[in-house]
């Protein structure tokens, strides 16, 4: 079952082996490498970009003239074409390493605005001197330096600008709650109030406390809310479960063997593990210490997390939404007027729904049933025809004649696009359960809620029919578990085939 704090968020709404310590094998934390390629990418278009808009300008020709002029060798008389895209190319190596090398493709929750522009502009300069000292060994006095400084000039802007937009971006998606990462604190000594109290009071972190971890270590311990500590050591797992939790800290001095016993653990679940430098007692070395805020801390291990497919993903939904909304905009103002003349009652119907990590929303519908079928709904439970907790009347008394063929073509849930434009929802997922129907979950069942809910998912074009709770979950369990873009391609091929064919209830 969930804990009291998120059952009462809900109710709003509506032990393994250590390790052998001889040889301690602790793995560095590394970004995601498909967000790094994504970046480094975009990096690479904006060389190209500012270095061709540099020379038409100060050549004074268009993107035609200077197409032929690039083909044909003459852009800059006597230079050969393949000398120019072996400095362009050198300069954009360079860039490249120089920004690793500050870790500018790191998370960017791990760093502030200003700390990130500084950097920027000095991985800028560093390679915009290897450039301006490879033209003057190779003497090349036909290319014109004015060309030269607007295409570093443009890069620099650019980059700068880009990276200033994504983390105003970003900043904003976790004061909406969107994409922060909850945190457990092991420990109830100075240092864990300290850390709370920096990832409370730095939010642009991106941070969520969700409780401490009562473990009695050496040092000293300070009072602690009884509904702050969430679990002790031997519980740990099951509260990161139950709480969508992403990273722990270890902040207490403890034995190595405990510390390996929990990063092994940390490893099976997926869930990132850091602790504070002061207690880690040499149990990993050779591992960088990266900041939060001004919190010193040492990553032991960084869960996998496929940064580019999710960020494809939700460029997908951006798009999918978009071009939704305004191709069928006629047919959104059809079924709303349809819907005013069927019944009375407002036309959208607004349910609180339980979202990813337990986030509650509002989802979006067009009313299907009549003004008061909320309070109608006790009245017809002896009709459900689902088991477990789910409720489903295939001719429920309670919706109109206009319902039931929305119903059938899926038309009702068109306006959960805009759930997905703000993010709340995704084109797809597991559907988005009610408080009532997550106050029944067991603990496993909890897994599809890791996730972003949908519109549409594999549980609605596999078993839509299928009266079991247990099919409905292990459909959702195993989207979870095998997701990628392609299954997600899959289930959208598959579920414009249902919506055609009229199979909705």
């Amino acid at each position: 079952m969930a804990t009291p704090e998120f059952s009462e968020r809900v109710s709003n709404a509506a032990s393994s082996a250590p390790r052998r310590l001889e040889v301690p094998e602790v793995r560095r934390a590394r970004p995601a490498t498909g967000k790094v390629r994504f970046w480094i990418v975009l990096d690479l278009l904006t060389i190209l970009v500012a270095a061709v808009l540099a020379t038409l300008w100060k050549a004074h020709t268009g993107p035609l003239a200077g197409a032929k002029g690039f083909w044909h060798g003459t852009l800059f008389h006597g230079r050969p074409m393949g000398n120019l895209l072996a400095l362009t190319a050198g300069f954009a190596i360079a860039l490249i390493l120089t920004s690793r090398r500050l870790h500018l493709y790191t998370p960017k929750r791990l760093t502030g605005i200003l700390h990130e522009q500084r950097l920027s502009v000095q991985a800028c300069v560093v390679s915009a001197l290897l450039l301006t000292g490879t033209l003057y060994l190779i003497k090349a006095e036909d290319i014109p330096r004015s060309i030269v400084l607007l295409t570093i000039g443009l890069v620099t802007v650019s980059l700068s600008v880009r990276r200033l937009v994504y983390r105003i971006h970003m900043y904003k998606q976790f004061q909406r709650g969107v994409g922060t990462r909850n945190v457990l604190i092991v420990g109830a000594g100075p240092e864990a109030h300290a850390l709370r109290h920096h990832l409370e009071s730095l939010r642009h972190l991106g941070y969520t406390f969700k409780g401490f971890i009562d473990f009695p270590g050496p040092g000293s311990r300070l009072a602690v809310a009884s509904s702050d500590v969430v679990g002790t050591l031997e519980t740990m797992f099951q509260a990161t479960r139950k709480l969508f939790v992403d990273e722990i800290f270890f902040t207490t001095a403890c034995e190595r063997s405990i510390v390996h016993r929990v990063l092994d653990q940390a490893r099976r679940n997926g869930i990132d593990l850091r602790v504070v430098p002061d207690m880690y007692d040499g149990v990993s070395w050779n591992s960088p210490i990266e900041y939060i805020g001004q919190f010193p801390t040492i990553p032991l291990h960084s869960g996998h997390v496929p940064e580019l497919g999710l960020l494809l993903k939700r460029v997908m939904d951006l798009i999918v939404a978009f071009l939704t909304l305004v191709v069928l905009s006629p047919v959104l103002l059809a079924v709303s007027l349809a819907i005013k003349l069927d019944s009375p009652g407002p036309v959208f119907y607004f349910s609180d729904r339980i979202g990813k990590k337990g986030r509650v929303f509002r989802c979006i519908k067009f009313r299907t049933m009549v003004q008061d079928a909320d309070t109608l709904r006790a009245g017809v439970l002896h009709m459900n025809e689902r088991d477990g907790v789910l409720f489903k009347i295939s001719r429920d008394p309670r919706i109109t004649r206009l319902g039931s063929f929305l119903r059938k073509f899926s038309l009702d849930e068109l306006p959960q696009f805009l759930n997905v434009l703000r993010g709340e929802m995704s084109i797809v997922g597991p559907r988005p359960p009610l408080a009532s129907e997550v106050r029944e979950y067991k603990l496993d069942h909890l897994r599809r809620l890791h996730v972003m809910p949908g519109i549409t998912g594999l549980w609605q074009v596999q078993a839509r029919q299928d009266p079991s709770f247990d099919s409905y979950i292990s459909l959702d369990v195993t989207y979870v578990d095998n997701w990628s873009i392609w299954l997600d391609l899959q289930i959208l091929a598959r579920t414009i085939r249902v919506v055609l064919a009229g199979t909705g209830t």
